[in-house]
């Protein structure tokens, strides 16, 4: 089922010049978007700048697993093991297809997102399904892997979420430290 539907998906990779470079710009470019929203966020007040920081902490988090599960575990991209519609830039051949960093580190930072600002956490939901998509049409991920990396990050960032306690004195600290930073100016 995982080939069938890689074969569904990337069957249209290099038919459609403006979906191609869409799917590219929302490959490598989607997370700039992310910090960004992430940094108008912390821009706003205390509560919005809790906001930034239990994302980043659920993208950090993320970020940590799936470079153990890489350390841990290979499995071969599938232009090593097919011949398959490939969008550059090509990844190694040395990394493993699972776990997508680039989804399980958008879906860690929506999924906070989506615990106290349903709307903008929605959106940026979507625009993680997005890349991981793009990531099968450009021929770098199976359809598991971004299904696995999309529970990697939901699942992280749940449970900095509901643990969000134990995270107050370091949010606290922080948010105080950047307080103090900006009334030295």
């Amino acid at each position: 089922m995982d080939n069938w539907l890689f074969r569904i998906l990337n069957q249209f990779t290099g038919r459609y010049h403006f979906l191609d470079i869409f799917m590219i710009i929302i490959s490598k470019k989607l997370r700039y978007l992310f910090a960004i929203i992430l940094i108008i966020l912390w821009f706003r007040n205390n509560f919005h700048k809790r906001i930034a920081i239990l994302a980043g902490i659920s993208a950090i988090t993320a970020f940590l697993f799936t470079s153990m599960i890489k350390f841990v575990y290979f499995k071969p991209r599938p232009f090593l093991k097919k011949r398959v519609n490939l969008l550059a830039p090509v990844p190694s051949k040395k990394n493993s297809t699972f776990p997508s960093k680039h989804t399980a580190l958008a879906f860690a930072a929506a999924i906070s997102v989506l615990f106290y600002k349903h709307t903008l956490g929605l959106i940026l939901s979507i625009l993680a399904f997005l890349t991981g998509l793009s990531r099968i049409w450009m021929g770098q991920h199976y359809p598991s892997d971004i299904i696995g990396s999309a529970l990697i990050g939901s699942i992280v960032a749940t449970c900095v979420n509901l643990s969000s306690n134990l995270w107050n004195p370091l949010i606290t600290r922080v948010i105080h430290a950047y307080d103090r930073f900006i009334s030295l100016k």
